[in-house]
């Protein structure tokens, strides 16, 4: 592939973040909620200063929008054409509660579409990247590189990828639908970006989301998932868009391989519960 002006920085930058947050882990730090009630720790500090100085010292050019730093009005947002998108500590509460399934994650943003995106997991060293026209790898943490692709076709049953922490009533229903579309349905519960990487690497089939997100949580691994062959949609079946809008929220959205036979089905099961 054509190596992307500054991917390689960016795979090292989220390396040296996910340092920066494993001496926090399982030590029972302290967590602050902030003003919408999710929790930050210093270990979401400490990686947000190291992106957001490495980013600034890679292009001064490149304005970064990390969710530990977001209160830039909407004329400034608007006037950026390429940005840096950061979620410094994606799946806090996983990372609270101890458990290994939390990211670092770091998109290049372009006319509101994801350039790559780079995703890390500081607990096994472990880095996914890619974008459109990229392709995506997954990266061991002693450096070995494989390439990831999404399937096209369900293996041993259709398998969703739910969160761990967050549903909502209309992916209950959806999942009904699909229920009764597909046959039993298989669950691969997971936290944090890690569930577009799965997508991403052929170990599941959809990742549908009627829940909230924000921009920063599905940024970084848009760019994996679309890089391996898949799409993120909404409801209605248009991409997934990261222009500077008032509101940080992104809609409901539907992750899932780009050429699926039952694309169609998905998007006719989804429409009416947008």
């Amino acid at each position: 592939m054509n190596t992307p002006t500054h991917l390689h920085a960016v795979i090292d930058l989220v390396r040296q973040a996910g340092e920066a947050i494993l001496p926090y882990w399982r030590t029972g730090l302290a967590v602050t909620e902030k003003a919408d009630a999710s929790p930050v720790t210093a270990a979401d500090l400490a990686a947000h200063r190291l992106l957001a100085a490495g980013l600034e010292a890679l292009d001064a050019d490149i304005p970064v929008l990390s969710e530990e730093a977001a209160e830039i009005p909407l004329e400034t947002r608007a006037a950026w054409r390429r940005w840096w998108l950061v979620d410094p500590l994606d799946g806090t509460k996983e990372f609270i509660a101890g458990s290994e399934e939390y990211t670092v994650n770091v998109a290049l943003i372009e006319a509101g579409r994801v350039v790559f995106g780079v995703v890390g997991i500081p607990a096994d060293g472990r880095c996914y990247y890619g974008g459109v026209g990229l392709g995506s790898w997954r990266r061991e943490r002693q450096g070995a590189t494989k390439r990831i692709g999404v399937r096209a076709t369900p293996v041993e049953g259709f398998t969703l990828i739910a969160s761990r922490r967050h549903g909502s009533p209309a992916q209950e229903r959806l999942l009904a639908g699909l229920g009764e579309r597909f046959g039993e349905l298989r669950l691969a519960n997971v936290g944090s970006s890690l569930k577009f990487c799965l997508l991403a690497e052929g170990r599941a089939d959809c990742y549908p989301r009627l829940a909230p997100t924000s921009q920063w949580d599905t940024a970084a691994a848009q760019g994996v998932l679309e890089g391996a062959g898949g799409e993120v949609l909404d409801c209605r079946g248009e991409p997934l868009t990261y222009e500077a809008r008032a509101s940080y929220l992104n809609p409901s959205f539907l992750a899932l391989p780009r050429d699926a036979a039952w694309r169609g089905d998905l998007l006719e099961l989804a429409g009416p519960l947008a």
